[in-house]
């Protein structure tokens, strides 16, 4: 498994979103602007996230977007999910049941489910609020 640039970006500009949030509705561009990335590619990332609970948008002169629910309510997993897909380490475990004919015989099939399991309970247990708090707390060491 390997988290593509549209994931890893999709997570900062939500992290971005979350420490902008006093700020009402947040245009792309500025968001493009402190990270990095072009106002084309957010465009991309949040047309894979315009349906979900995630986010809200807002249109005309004070549009932009915001997050749809609080900082601490929003997961690394559900982002991730979004815009990759299945986090599944092997493409068996990708249906339900395993779509593998030698699933009934495959030796290592538990090995697979068990670190797919890590793997999602982690990313579920990491909010962009734990995010922001352990990038400020980072920050007031160095300073």
């Amino acid at each position: 498994m390997k988290i593509s640039t549209k994931g890893r970006y999709a997570l900062r500009m939500m992290i971005d979103l979350a420490q902008n949030s006093a700020n009402g509705f947040v245009p792309l561009k500025e968001i493009s602007e402190r990270q990095g990335i072009s106002k084309k590619y957010m465009e991309l990332i949040v047309s894979s996230m315009h349906n979900s609970d995630l986010l809200t948008a807002g249109r005309g002169f004070q549009g932009g977007y915001q997050l749809a629910k609080s900082p601490d309510q929003i997961t690394v997993g559900e982002i991730l999910r979004l815009t990759e897909g299945s986090m599944a380490p092997v493409a068996c475990l990708e249906w339900d049941p395993v779509g593998c004919e030698r699933r009934n015989d495959c030796p290592t099939l538990f090995i697979w489910r068990e670190l797919d399991r890590r793997i999602n309970e982690y990313l579920d247990s990491v909010t962009l609020q734990d995010i922001l708090d352990r990038n400020s707390s980072e920050y007031d060491y160095m300073i």
